[in-house]
C-alpha cells in the first residue's frame, strides 16, 4: 500500500471500555496520510469508559461501510459486552473482509468469540492470557503479535506500539517514523515493572488482588 491510497479504520467502542486501549491507537491512526477513521457502536450515545471518560461515537454498526481495519479494545467492562450477539455479529462481518482484523489489550476476546482466531496466535493483557487460551487462542507474550492478517497487541499501553506497527503496513515506515515523532513517543518509564515477568510473583500477586478487590475483575 502507498499513502497515496484511503485506508479506513474502525473502532469498536463500548461502554466499560478501556479508553486509552482506542485513544492510543487512534493517536498514530490521526497522525497518517489518507486515513478515515470511524468510532463505532450500537448508537451515536456517549459511551462511557471504565475510567470515567466519555467518548462518542460517530458511526453505527448499521452504517458502517466495509473496513480495511477493525480494531476491538477491551477493558474492565468488557465481560457485559463481549458475548453480546450483536457485537460479535458485527464483528465476524467486518472481520470477514477486512485487510486486517486487530485488536488491543482484552479485544482479543471478542475476536476470539467472533470465530477470528482459530488457528492464529494472538497477544492480550497479561491477566487475560488463560482466559484467551480457553478459547483455543495461541497466546503470544510479544507487546504486538502479527500472524497473518491478524495483528493483536497486549495490554494497555501497547496499543501505541500497535497502532505504529499497522501505520507502517498501512503507509510506509517512513510515515509511521514520523506519527512516532509527531507524538513524541518515545517511552522511558520509571519503573521496569510494566510485564508479569520482569515484575515478578510478589507485585504480580498484589497487583492481582488490587484489581479483584478494588476495580471487581474476576482474576485467576
Amino acid at each position: 500500500m502507498t499513502d497515496s491510497q484511503k485506508h479506513i479504520i474502525g473502532l469498536v467502542v463500548y461502554p466499560g471500555m478501556t479508553a486509552l486501549d482506542i485513544v492510543g491507537p487512534q493517536t498514530v491512526f490521526s497522525s497518517l496520510p489518507g486515513v478515515e477513521l470511524h468510532r463505532i457502536w450500537k448508537t451515536l450515545d456517549p459511551i462511557k469508559t471504565d475510567d470515567g471518560m466519555m467518548i462518542v461515537p460517530d458511526t453505527t454498526f448499521d452504517n458502517c461501510p466495509p473496513l480495511d481495519v477493525i480494531c476491538v479494545g477491551g477493558g474492565i467492562g468488557q465481560m457485559k459486552v463481549v458475548d453480546d450477539p450483536q457485537v460479535l455479529d458485527f464483528v465476524h462481518k467486518q472481520g470477514s473482509t477486512a485487510k486486517f482484523v486487530t485488536s488491543v489489550c482484552g479485544g482479543s476476546e471478542f475476536l476470539a468469540k467472533a470465530g477470528l482466531l482459530q488457528g492464529y496466535r494472538a497477544a492480550t493483557h497479561w491477566m487475560t492470557r488463560e482466559q484467551l487460551t480457553s478459547l483455543g487462542v495461541e497466546v503470544g507474550c510479544e507487546r504486538v503479535v502479527i500472524d497473518g492478517n491478524r495483528m493483536t497487541g497486549g495490554g494497555v499501553t501497547t496499543g501505541i506500539d500497535f497502532g505504529l506497527t499497522i501505520a507502517e503496513m498501512l503507509c510506509g515506515e517512513e510515515a509511521a517514523k514520523i506519527a512516532q515523532l509527531l507524538i513524541e513517543y518515545d517511552p522511558a518509564p520509571p519503573f521496569d515493572v510494566g510485564s508479569p515477568e520482569k515484575a515478578g510473583p510478589e507485585l504480580v500477586q498484589k497487583a492481582m488482588s488490587y484489581a479483584a478487590g478494588t476495580l471487581g475483575l474476576i482474576v485467576d
